[in-house]
């Protein structure tokens, strides 16, 4: 009888980190890092490599991203795993870098959920919890 899969050495889907972290503090860098390894843990994935963008620039093929759509040119490249949506740059620079990584194939994840607020979900509010995301409740007003 052969060991069922969750008892065998397999890998998951592979991904590629990438963080953003002009002025950001060693023990951030080392925390936002881990944050990446310990969701990739969870959620079975792979993290081959991290790339890492030290520069607050408003270039969307800056050299880390340059990298990162190199990489995820690689067979067999599942996705990017990034914190929050905000580590691909101010709005206009993550709106252009999420179509660039989608344009490859690859899915981007977020280790952090958007906050949904009460004004984004006609007839719902949001309760905060730390993990794995938001709670939503409905409306009891008509």
């Amino acid at each position: 009888m052969e060991l069922l899969t969750e008892h065998r050495p397999v890998n998951g889907p592979v991904v590629y980190g990438f963080l953003r972290l002009a002025g950001v503090a060693a023990a951030r860098q080392a925390a936002l890092g881990a944050s990446l390894t310990e969701y990739c843990r969870i959620h079975e994935l792979q993290l081959s490599g991290v790339f890492t963008d030290r520069r607050a620039t408003t270039d969307p093929t800056y050299t880390a991203f340059a990298g990162l759509l190199d990489a995820l040119a690689l067979p067999d490249v599942y996705g990017v795993i990034a914190p929050a949506l905000s580590h691909l740059g101010p709005k206009h620079l993550a709106a252009e870098r999420t179509r660039r990584i989608e344009a490859t194939g690859a899915r981007l994840l977020l280790a952090r959920r958007p906050r949904i607020g009460p004004g984004d979900v006609p007839g719902q509010r949001t309760a905060h919890r730390r993990f794995p995301a938001p709670l939503l409740l409905l409306s009891t007003e008509s």
